[in-house]
């Protein structure tokens, strides 16, 4: 029985140590292999260290792309600047030429002194016939006021086109004929018929205010037109500037000193007139018109008749009053004293 006990005690002993050297080989094994989470950190370094490997093999290109995009964008920058700085010195060199012509027509004017008329052709033009069509009295009756203000006598139809024609067609010998036209609708046709004849016949003073050229379509007024020695050029859009192309001419200077129409405040918004241009043999001149230099087209105000004869292709009321006042009493001083010494009277 005890020899029984023994071998049992053995075996159980026996038992215990083999189970006790699996769990210290277990152990072993487990202390010597990693662990998950030392894995995750390599794969996760492994994965850093080949991102900064791509990052500077990247980089150079990157930087290269981005040196030439700024370089690009400086040019453009520089560029832009260029642009404004000739856009700024255009502007520049264009306000500086308005103002030369501007200096430069005040000069030329204050040079030239201011021509009277001698007492007896001052008498001769208070008491000279004038015959004024104007149909302005709805916007201000300018040429009425430059009369006025010289105090001289006239008869005024006002925008009566009948009342017109019957004066006209009048044994009255009129020395100055003035049609202020700026409605562009009444006086056509027969009118420009009798007023041509009285200007050969009579030697007839005329200023006309005729902007509406194209509408006529040459008409009876071409032969007004060819007589003085211009014809028709073409429409002028918007009034603008005016320029003297002879500042120096006597119709700037007698009575008023009269200033190139630089300054305009446009009351008509269809259109600003016409141009004239001389024919060949023409003997008229343009004194004023679009450009400084042109003084054979582009006319707006032309001198023909030997003097006798004013036409103004602009309407007055797209200038301002007092220079348009002032120019249209220098027209009546000029045209009449021609048309007085044409006829001897």
């Amino acid at each position: 029985m005890k020899t029984n006990r023994y071998l049992i005690c053995f075996l159980t002993i026996a038992s215990l140590l083999t189970t006790l050297s699996c769990s210290l080989t277990t152990l072993a094994a487990d202390l010597t292999s990693p662990t998950v989470d030392e894995t995750k950190v390599a794969l996760a370094v492994a994965a850093t260290e080949s991102a900064a490997k791509n990052a500077v093999q990247e980089d150079p290109t990157k930087q290269v792309l981005a040196l030439e995009a700024t370089k690009n964008a400086e040019s453009a920058t520089q560029l832009a600047n260029a642009d404004q700085q000739k856009s700024a010195e255009a502007t520049k060199q264009a306000d500086s030429a308005t103002q030369a012509v501007i200096d430069a027509a005040a000069q030329t004017q204050l040079a030239q002194p201011t021509i009277s008329p001698t007492p007896d052709m001052t008498d001769k033009i208070k008491h000279a016939k004038i015959l004024v069509y104007e149909d302005t009295q709805d916007i201000g009756n300018w040429i009425t006021e430059a009369l006025d203000g010289m105090d001289v006598e006239y008869t005024h139809v006002g925008d009566a086109s009948g009342n017109f024609m019957k004066n006209l067609d009048s044994s009255i010998q009129w020395d100055l004929i003035i049609v202020g036209a700026e409605s562009r609708s009444s006086i056509q046709g027969e009118f420009w018929d009798v007023i041509n004849r009285k200007m050969i016949m009579s030697k007839t003073a005329l200023i006309a205010e005729v902007w509406y050229l194209k509408d006529l379509g040459g008409g009876k007024i071409r032969n007004v037109m060819t007589n003085c020695g211009i014809s028709y050029q073409s429409n002028w859009p918007l009034a603008e500037s005016i320029f003297w192309t002879e500042p120096d001419h006597p119709l700037f200077t007698a009575f008023n000193t009269a200033m190139p129409l630089i300054n305009y405040n446009r009351y008509w918004t269809d259109t600003g007139g016409d141009f004239v241009r001389l024919i060949p043999g023409s003997t008229a001149h343009i004194v004023a018109g679009a450009y400084q230099k042109h003084n054979t087209d582009y006319g707006l105000i032309t001198v023909c008749m030997d003097g006798r004869m004013v036409f103004q292709t602009f309407s007055n009321h797209d200038f301002h009053h007092d220079d348009v006042v002032k120019l249209w009493q220098n027209y009546i001083v000029y045209t009449l004293t021609n048309h007085f010494n044409a006829t001897g009277q």
